[in-house]
């Protein structure tokens, strides 16, 4: 059995969120799941999904502050900058993290690590709403 649709994320500021309750709300689908797969992709070039630490939010912190000295804003070799000085590092780190993941479905809930979450990864200073596009395979 497959199963796709699109999920809303509301805006939220550049950083690391994890949003691991926000997607099994929005994907009820997720419990009828015996045996399966989650696979989100973002559909945007500015914002990645990561899954990483769901415990310690420093680590969230310490992540944005490691992208943002890797991938600084105002570099002078940047020439993409129509749409501001956080738009080329964020379409650089939407390519370092990528635009989507996978997760096993077991017992009709997402069967990660205990001390796993995904990650929204907010690349502009204000992105907007982002939208994922949620396929899940499974009996």
């Amino acid at each position: 059995m497959w199963q796709q649709k699109q999920v809303t994320l509301k805006p939220k500021m550049r950083g690391f969120h994890l949003i691991t309750g926000e997607i099994v709300s929005l994907l009820p689908e997720i419990a009828t799941i015996k045996t399966g797969l989650l696979h989100l992709f973002i559909q945007h070039t500015s914002a990645s999904l990561t899954i990483n630490e769901n415990a310690d939010p420093t680590v969230r912190q310490d992540l944005e502050s490691h992208f943002n000295q890797f991938v600084p804003e105002n570099a002078p070799y940047s020439r993409h900058d129509y749409d501001g000085a956080d738009d080329m590092p964020a379409h650089i780190k939407n390519s370092i993290l990528g635009v989507s993941i996978s997760i096993p479905i077991t017992d009709g809930q997402l069967n990660m690590g205990i001390w796993q979450g995904v990650y929204l990864c907010e690349h502009r200073n204000r992105g907007g709403v982002r939208k994922l596009v949620a396929t899940i395979q499974g009996e």
